[in-house]
């Protein structure tokens, strides 16, 4: 029989809120974080608005002489895994310490440390390039940090799979616990890339909504008049722990990790399978890893980004995935109002459905006049898929003991 999983801590950093409780209650009523970018001069750019954290204090994480050597992306991770270990009250001392792990996902890094540091090459020469470049941009230290940080020994790792990144990294960590190799994983995502490679790569490949007249309105996930996606940023870090090991320190349980699955389209570098076969596999492994049966769903956070290919697809996925019972599950997407966090969006979007499963109540959608609304769930099913053709499901199960 397979080890159990709980959630027992969750850390939310978003635009609409700088910790979870705070974002919790602001996608409960449907507030937007999307807003005209003020990160860069968006002069010339065909996309102006951003879901961008607002009010956020990197110096009350890291000392001042320590920013310089980390990307924001980083930060953002030891912000939100220090709430996450704050509210999952585990302390990592030296007898637990090489069964704790972190495993933290980005789907592109210090994006604005690699700006900083070209311009620096180009005005002053190789010379004038930090020798922090290399730590403070590539992506596996976020983990790294948040390790040193909490003296977390065990199992380090990162995932760089586009917009499946941090799925990815909750369901590998959930798999290390699954099987003993570990007992609790500090896992999620992360990604801070609103700057202007950032946004204006995006704006080429016509991926993002030009809607920049009305930024709340522009993220509009299975909206008809939906024009692109809202790229995002913050960060979304749980607490995994063996259920066993949570029960014995008397750790607060919020919700279940019960089933994950993965697939790959291979398909389109961007664009998704037409089919949405590689979708329904990634959801259908996912059910029987948890060995359960489709209607027993009762919620799906969705990847919903709002861009037209994904959402006619994934509403293609859903029904192949579920059948008649597709038309009876709620289904949300929460990048209405948080924007699209990229690599950090599964580590996000996991925390947001453990707490739907906490609280028994349903996130809505944003611009589809489709409030949040109490209702018994079960089971919830949080889906993300990337360039690449990566896919991933992660499915959360309410916590009865």
């Amino acid at each position: 029989m397979n080890r159990r999983v709980v959630v027992t801590g969750v850390g939310l950093l978003t635009a609409v809120g700088l910790d979870a409780p705070e974002s919790w209650r602001n996608l409960l009523a449907g507030k937007s974080g999307v807003a005209p970018i003020t990160h860069f001069d968006t002069t010339g750019f065909s996309a102006t608005i951003a879901a961008e954290v607002k009010g956020f204090d990197p110096l009350q994480f890291i000392e001042k002489k320590e920013l310089k050597k980390m990307g924001m992306f980083i930060v953002f991770a030891l912000a939100a895994a220090q709430e996450a270990m704050k509210q999952s009250q585990l302390r990592i001392t030296p007898d637990i310490a090489e069964r704790v792990g972190v495993y933290i996902g980005s789907g592109i890094g210090g994006f604005d440390v690699i700006e900083r540091e070209h311009t620096a090459l180009l005005q002053g020469g190789p010379r004038r390039i930090s020798p922090f470049f290399i730590p403070a941009s590539i992506v596996n230290l976020a983990s790294g940090h948040v390790s040193i940080r909490h003296g977390a020994k065990g199992p380090n790792s990162a995932t760089c799979t586009a917009c499946s990144s941090s799925a990815h990294a909750v369901g590998d960590s959930f798999k290390l616990i699954q099987r003993c190799a570990a007992d609790a994983m500090i896992c999620g995502g992360t990604e801070a890339a609103i700057t202007p490679m950032g946004v204006g790569g995006f704006a080429a490949m016509r991926a993002l909504s030009t809607r920049n007249d009305a930024p709340e309105k522009a993220s509009r996930p299975f909206d008809k008049e939906r024009d692109g996606f809202v790229i995002g940023e913050g960060a979304g870090i749980l607490i995994l722990e063996g259920l066993d090991f949570a029960v014995k320190r008397g750790a607060p349980i919020l919700a279940e990790v019960v089933g994950y699955g993965m697939s790959g389209d291979a398909f389109h570098i961007t664009a998704p399978d037409e089919t949405a076969e590689g979708a329904v596999r990634a959801m259908r492994a996912t059910l029987a890893d948890a060995e359960i049966l489709p209607e027993q769903v009762s919620y799906i956070n969705a990847h919903g980004t709002s861009t037209p290919y994904n959402d006619r697809l994934e509403t293609m996925a859903i029904k192949k995935t579920f059948g008649d019972h597709a038309y009876k599950i709620p289904v949300s997407s929460t990048k209405s109002m948080t924007g699209h966090l990229l690599g950090g969006a599964g580590g996000l979007e996991a925390g947001i459905t453990a707490l739907a499963l906490r609280d028994q109540i349903v996130p809505p959608t944003m611009n589809l006049d489709n409030p949040a609304r109490q209702a018994e769930v079960e089971y919830a099913l949080s889906n993300s898929f990337g360039f690449g053709g990566t896919n991933a499901a992660l499915l959360l199960k309410r916590y009865a003991g």
